[in-house]
């Protein structure tokens, strides 16, 4: 079930439509996440979830789906009590059951389905992305999906060739490779947790219950375009772990400064 909350669009006509990844564990974020959600975690007087509500619809997203599964009804109350920051926001409860990145989205497509691209944005990432030119290269480009990818050390890398289509994935610590297409010349990027859906994929699900994106993505990858966005915006962190948040705190202090 979805739990629409109070509307006040201030007077804006034209929609953009954006989902907020909230519904995770944030276990890697104890102790902080004993008691709350790990996007009521605070970063420098904010909550994780404000940082990303601010960061979308700075750039005019402003019709919004969050899911909530860890004490989420807490999300639910800070909404409230903040009055939605003055955005069209509805919740997709997943409180029954954690559906995973793949099966949030199928759950909110009722939200996100229509005839322009949805924003997907992690929570617990910060990053100073410009989204407006990340939109104009997906809609250029056309494809079903474009994921924002940097080059960063990681354990898992995302393949593209040489015109950014993904062709693969790379599991550098167990060896694991699974190929989309032909994985020779490509370069190996890391997912940064934002990207931009053609509604067109929901046609196109045939997986169920609860399921990640990326193996969906190297799954549809092989007969249609899973664009990669290669970002290369001075900021970007994970926000996953206590030693991050300290870190993410003081680059938002001196930034402000």
């Amino acid at each position: 079930m979805r739990y629409p909350i109070n509307t006040n669009l201030n007077g804006i006509t034209s929609t953009m439509k954006a989902m907020i990844f909230a519904a995770g564990l944030g276990t890697r974020l104890y102790p902080f996440t004993i008691d709350r959600p790990k996007a009521l975690v605070e970063v420098a007087g904010k909550t994780l979830l404000q940082l990303a509500i601010e960061k979308v619809s700075s750039y005019g997203y402003n019709e919004l789906v969050i899911n909530i599964h860890h004490f989420g009804s807490q999300i639910i109350e800070f909404l409230e009590k903040n009055n939605n920051f003055g955005l069209d926001i509805v919740i997709s409860d997943e409180r029954d059951q954690l559906l995973e990145t793949g099966g949030g989205i199928l759950k909110a497509a009722p939200f996100l389905d229509g005839d322009e691209p949805f924003l997907v944005y992690n929570v617990d990432v910060l990053s100073d992305i410009d989204l407006s030119l990340l939109r104009k290269y997906h809609e250029e480009r056309g494809g079903l999906a474009t994921l924002v990818v940097r080059d960063r050390k990681t354990a898992r890398y995302l393949a593209f060739d040489e015109a950014m289509q993904l062709a693969g994935w790379k599991n550098i610590k167990t060896g694991e490779v699974i190929a989309s297409r032909n994985m020779q010349n490509t370069q190996m990027l890391a997912y940064s947790g934002i990207q931009l859906i053609n509604p067109a994929i929901f046609k196109l699900i045939t997986e169920t219950g609860n399921f990640p994106l990326i193996p969906l993505y190297l799954r549809l990858a092989s007969h249609h375009q899973i664009i990669g966005y290669n970002d290369h915006s001075s900021l970007w962190m994970d926000l996953g772990k206590p030693d991050q948040l300290k870190e993410a705190a003081q680059n938002i202090v001196s930034r402000k400064s």
